[in-house]
């Protein structure tokens, strides 16, 4: 069955963008050990995508030929319209998470569900028992403010360390969320 991740890169004091929603504090790593390999890696398990308007709106800004997910079927949740990338599979939906959950894994098939972004929406999949792993890179900037990593409402069960690796100056850490004995 079709694992939910959030696989995202948070600055030192917890933000995954800057107050601008802006990442050029992160994508200056790009380049550092290991991320390209990381993230090639991983995206070898990805059978579906998940994200916010905001994320999906950053993709946009990137401009259309940038869309870099072929037909991997996305799902976006906002409370606005918004375009289409050609040749992309994507849906735009609103409402509760754990509603469309069944059919975005059914989209993942044997594969897993990578919860892209934002911070709001990975809260809500948490809250709702529904994200399973957390691949964080930890990324040596601080911040001072922007989107939190995982807002939640309460404090969280404790989340068990499955991995750590150093990507040059940087640290991926693979947490599984899900219970004990789940």
């Amino acid at each position: 069955m079709a694992r939910t991740i959030y696989y995202v890169g948070s600055s030192m004091d917890g933000y995954i963008a800057d107050r601008r929603n802006k990442l050029d504090w992160l994508m200056q790593f790009n380049d550092a050990t290991g991320v390209q390999d990381s993230i090639e890696t991983f995206m070898q398990r990805v059978g579906a995508i998940v994200m916010g308007s905001e994320t999906y709106k950053f993709l946009l800004a990137e401009g259309p030929d940038a869309w870099a997910y072929g037909s991997t079927p996305t799902w976006v949740f906002t409370h606005h319209e918004l375009p289409g990338v050609a040749g992309a599979d994507i849906t735009f939906v609103r409402g509760d998470v754990a509603i469309f959950h069944p059919s975005i894994c059914a989209d993942a098939g044997e594969k897993d569900v990578w919860l892209m972004g934002g911070g709001q929406l990975a809260a809500q999949y948490a809250s709702a028992g529904l994200l399973d792993e957390l691949i964080l890179t930890l990324v040596p900037v601080a911040l001072g403010g922007g989107q939190p990593l995982l807002p939640v409402p309460s404090t969280t069960a404790p989340a068990r360390l499955r991995a750590t690796r150093a990507l040059g100056d940087l640290v991926e850490m693979h947490y599984d969320l899900t219970p004990a004995g789940s």
